[in-house]
C-alpha cells in the first residue's frame, strides 16, 4: 500500500480531517464521555477531559506518521467533531484495512457514520492501494452492522468468542468490501 496519512475529505455535511488541539473539549463533550458510546468499545467511557486530551494528543503525534489514519467526524454546521473513524488495524502483505469507528449517541441514526465510512472507501482503494476493506462488530450492535452493509460491505460470518469489549470476551459479525466488487458496483 502506499500510505497518504489522514488526508481532509469532504462530504455534503462532513469535513473527514486530523484531529487538533482545539478537538479536545468537544470530543469529550460529543462522545468520549458518553457511556453509550463506550458499550460495545474496547476502551473505557472517559471519565475526565484528561484522558481525552491524552488521546487526542497522541493521535496529533502519530499523523505525522503516513500510515496512520484516524479522522475527526466534522459536522460543518457545527465545526466541531461528532465522533472519529479510524484503520484500527492493517496487513500490509495482503493489503487489508480494518476500520473502527464511533460516534457521540446524539447523532446515531442519522446517517453520519454511514457518510463518512463511504467517503474514506475511495480514497483507501484508489489513494492508498487497500485490496480489502473489512469491519467488525458484535452482534448485540446490529445498527453497527447496518452501517457496513450501507456502505457496501459484504457479511461474511459471526467468529465465535473472537474479540472483546467492554462486555468481555464477544463474538464479531465481518464484513468486508474488495477493491474489484467496490469497482464493479
Amino acid at each position: 500500500m502506499e500510505h497518504k496519512g489522514t488526508v481532509t475529505i469532504e462530504t455534503d455535511r462532513l469535513c473527514l480531517r486530523a484531529f487538533e488541539l482545539k478537538d479536545i473539549e468537544p470530543a469529550f463533550r460529543n462522545w468520549t464521555s458518553d457511556e453509550a458510546v463506550t458499550e460495545f468499545l474496547r476502551w473505557q467511557t472517559h471519565k475526565d477531559v484528561s484522558i481525552t486530551e491524552m488521546v487526542i494528543k497522541d493521535w496529533i503525534e502519530e499523523s505525522k506518521k503516513p500510515d496512520f489514519y484516524q479522522w475527526a467526524i466534522v459536522l460543518k454546521e457545527m465545526d466541531e467533531p461528532v465522533g472519529t473513524i479510524s484503520v484500527v488495524d492493517k496487513n500490509e502483505h495482503l493489503n487489508i484495512v480494518h476500520i473502527g469507528y464511533c460516534i457521540g449517541s446524539k447523532w446515531w441514526h442519522q446517517g453520519i457514520t454511514s457518510e463518512a465510512f463511504s467517503a474514506i472507501i475511495p480514497f483507501l482503494f484508489e489513494k492508498v492501494g487497500a485490496n480489502r476493506i473489512e469491519s467488525q462488530h458484535d452482534p448485540n450492535n446490529p445498527h453497527s452492522g447496518n452501517v457496513m452493509k450501507k456502505c457496501g460491505l459484504v457479511y461474511e460470518g459471526t467468529l465465535r468468542q473472537a474479540d472483546f469489549s467492554n462486555k468481555g470476551i464477544v463474538d464479531a459479525c465481518m464484513y468486508s468490501l474488495l477493491k474489484e466488487e467496490w469497482k464493479n458496483r
